[in-house]
């Protein structure tokens, strides 16, 4: 473990030494020299900015150019980090009323690109650049339409310098959703200035090459990102309606991979009131992208009950989803939450047992605790993770070690659900195996379930926990004999009874709204182990 740890420093200050090397380079008048070789052609293709409506979170109250006060923000040193993102990425395009003044809006933009025309690290970041490509020919109509031939000329060279850029380092980034905001980029550039060599068709390879590493072979995010599955979807569609307006060639890979993460996607939705809270995942609305796949034609069906590493199942009134899926790989494990054979039950369109949801800031403290198993519902063993991660030198974590799933098990009939399987998360640390076993019966609205702490070899007494999370409106009662613990949720009432080991309820915090907490309940059954095995069994029952 010591020389583990030691390598994992010794690689993080090379990347140091590397990365400021690289930096040194990327501000060199050889670099920009480089990236400044374009073709003089003009802005050709120009997309339906409507394709944007769903993906661009802007306000549907569009506003004058008049009412920013834009002559000197370029100059701004104090902005937030996200006002900076913001502005530099020049979403804000989209609030604009068409009706605005376009010499005023130009303005802006010939400003910006006389204090911006040379790389830096912090505007042009791949996920800022590639909102900036997609937002300034988006919306041509009042960038680009009627302007000087001087200006058009500055704004096509820039457009393709950024381009040049993005193709020199996208495949240096990390991380899947930036590569993919860069090829939806390049792609939209290869579109608009019809250059089919150097910008679409490296857009289209890389986008072939992202596909294939990282995505399994069911088309699901390696990940196990529910997030990021919306996330990657709605951008293929996107390039997919670009290729389509542009009456470009659409290849079979892109057409496959939206048909398998469409699958996934109506399987995890079928219910739009319920948001699982798994790996990364938060609470948001989905009614809008509903309506935006179904204004552009795409019906996605499944009769699967499985994607991802999860199980998910619903009848007219109940649903119940379970993580009975590995730990990810470490490059794709910077969200993930180690929730292994975590649950979550719905009666009714409401969370009965929720996971407590993510802290998706990483620079902020909540983020780690949100990871932690203690925020799941599933067994927590000597105040310790199921999954272990290690920091790196950005503030992001990623899993150290991995968790492998054992013996699933899935019987599913009309009226009766069966779910059982195993992780060895706990195996080499405290030398046991969590089994976990769930049984749903439709008849009498019961859950059953049976967590066993199997021994594979002996060790240390250690103490156990198996939390389950409440929405945070909902209210908890405990019977005087500490048998019963009572779950009030709007206008149904649950009973919650564990045998033989200590139960209570506690107070916690739930995470469920973006980068956002709350106080909530969970149901806490808790007890030690040793050398013998442990059975606890529990029940879920509507009264």
């Amino acid at each position: 473990m010591i020389l583990k740890n030691s390598l994992i420093y010794i690689n993080q200050f090379f990347f140091f030494i590397f990365s400021h090397l690289r930096n040194f380079y990327l501000n060199s008048s050889i670099y920009n020299n480089k990236i400044s070789k374009v073709n003089s052609n003009n802005l050709e293709f120009k997309p339906n900015i409507s394709l944007l409506g769903y993906i661009v979170k802007y306000s549907r109250n569009k506003k004058n150019i008049d009412n920013f006060i834009l002559n000197d923000v370029w100059s701004e040193q104090n902005l937030r980090r996200k006002d900076f993102k913001n502005l530099h990425s020049f979403f804000w395009l989209f609030t604009i009323d068409l009706k605005s003044s376009k010499n005023k809006i130009q303005k802006v933009i010939i400003n910006w690109i006389n204090k911006n025309y040379r790389y830096n690290h912090e505007s042009w970041e791949i996920d800022i650049l590639s909102k900036r490509i997609i937002s300034w020919i988006s919306n041509s109509k009042i960038t680009y339409e009627n302007s000087e031939e001087d200006y058009k000329k500055k704004f096509d060279k820039l457009i393709k310098k950024q381009i040049n850029h993005l193709i020199n380092e996208i495949e240096r980034s990390k991380g899947v959703d930036d590569k993919i905001l860069g090829c939806a980029a390049i792609i939209l550039g290869g579109l608009a200035y019809e250059d089919k060599i150097k910008f679409l068709n490296y857009g289209l390879k890389l986008l072939k090459k992202i596909i294939r590493s990282a995505f399994d072979k069911e088309g699901f995010p390696k990940s196990r990102n529910l997030r990021q599955l919306n996330f990657y979807l709605k951008y293929f569609i996107l390039i997919r309606e670009w290729l389509k307006e542009s009456q470009s060639e659409i290849p079979e890979y892109l057409d496959e991979i939206i048909y398998y993460l469409g699958q996934s996607y109506f399987l995890i939705n079928k219910s739009s009131k319920t948001n699982y809270l798994f790996n990364g995942n938060h609470i948001s609305n989905g009614f809008e992208f509903e309506n935006y796949i179904s204004r552009l034609g795409y019906k996605f069906k499944s009769k699967d009950h499985e994607a991802g590493g999860y199980i998910f199942l619903k009848n007219k009134k109940f649903e119940l989803a379970m993580d009975i899926g590995p730990s990810p790989e470490r490059r794709f494990s910077k969200d993930y939450q180690s929730g292994a054979l975590s649950f979550e039950f719905v009666s009714n369109g409401k969370k009965i047992v929720t996971n407590s949801g993510y802290f998706q800031n990483y620079k902020h403290q909540l983020n780690f605790i949100s990871k932690t198993t203690a925020c799941q519902n599933t067994l927590v063993l000597g105040n310790s993770s199921s999954a272990q991660f290690f920091k790196k030198p950005n503030g992001t974590t990623e899993l150290n070690g991995s968790v492998k799933i054992l013996d699933k098990n899935i019987i599913l009939k009309d009226n009766y659900w069966f779910i059982s399987a195993a992780h060895d998360g706990y195996l080499k640390r405290f030398g046991v195996i969590h089994k976990r076993r769930l049984e749903y019966f439709n008849d009498t609205k019961k859950i059953m379930g049976i967590d066993k702490i199997i021994r594979k070899k002996k060790g240390k007494k250690f103490n156990f926990e198996i939390r389950f999370h409440l929405d945070p409106n909902t209210k908890v009662m405990k019977t005087q004999d500490n048998k019963v613990i009572y779950i009030e949720c709007e206008n149904e009432a649950w009973k919650f009874t564990a045998d033989k080991y200590n139960m209570n309820f506690e107070t916690g915090l739930f995470f469920g709204f973006k980068n956002q907490f709350l106080e909530n309940q969970n149901i806490v059954i808790s007890g030690n182990i040793q050398n013998e095995n442990k059975e606890i069994k529990w029940e879920i029952e509507k009264i």
